[in-house]
């Protein structure tokens, strides 16, 4: 908080949803797990789904050998990816998330949950956040290595109890994911960018990479 840290969710907030949305998918966002599918469309998509109890999932699984970039990030700075996820929740009508962790990765499990506990400490998770009816419970769920689950719908089998095997798409997971609800699904690293793009703007972000992405 100190170094700036949940500006972006108090900025997101004090708008509404389809702002928030409107802004993900200006700054060209796509995702950074791999399939590069753009940030907004899908948020866009999950948020035009009505039902109530839509759950996002953090994908932290990173199976690929040698890769540590979510590491880093859940063990160095976690409240960065909490905030995120809270923005996502927030603009998408979220009240559940979830964030898939590899049990390999024992450090950024703990500093996870410290991160959320401190965080609900301070009402920026939790109920009523920050004075307002935005509601988000927060919990992780480790994952048992397979290097498969790191595939949305295979991520999706794993936390209910079922063997890692992608499934058949439509349905897509936005539209029947988890228990059968609306679920978004992103990467520790997509999520983790958008509390500057709220803080900074659509276009500040846009200036950076190519011109698509």
């Amino acid at each position: 908080i100190a170094e700036g840290g949940y500006t972006g969710l108090v900025k997101a907030i004090a708008t509404e949803p389809e702002e928030v949305v409107d802004t993900i998918e200006n700054s060209g966002l796509r995702g950074r797990g791999g399939a590069g599918f753009p940030t907004g469309r899908k948020w866009r998509i999950a948020r035009a789904v009505e039902t109530d109890g839509k759950i996002v999932i953090c994908n932290g699984d990173e199976g690929d050998p040698g890769a540590y970039m979510d590491r880093t990030i859940l063990e160095s700075n976690p409240h960065q990816l909490l905030e995120g996820l809270a923005i996502c929740a927030y603009g998408v009508g979220a009240d559940q998330a979830i964030i898939y962790v590899r049990a390999e990765y024992p450090l950024a499990v703990e500093t996870m949950k410290q991160a959320i506990k401190s965080a609900e400490d301070l009402s920026l998770l939790g109920s009523a956040i920050l004075g307002t009816s935005f509601n988000l419970e927060v919990s992780v769920f480790q994952g048992s290595g397979a290097f498969v689950c790191g595939e949305e719908t295979a991520l999706i089998q794993s936390v209910e109890g079922k063997r890692g095997m992608p499934q058949y798409r439509p349905p897509y997971p936005v539209e029947k994911g988890l228990w059968g609800r609306s679920t978004i699904v992103n990467n520790v690293k997509t999520l983790s960018s958008v509390p500057s793009i709220i803080t900074k703007g659509a276009e500040w972000f846009r200036a950076i990479g190519t011109e698509s992405s």
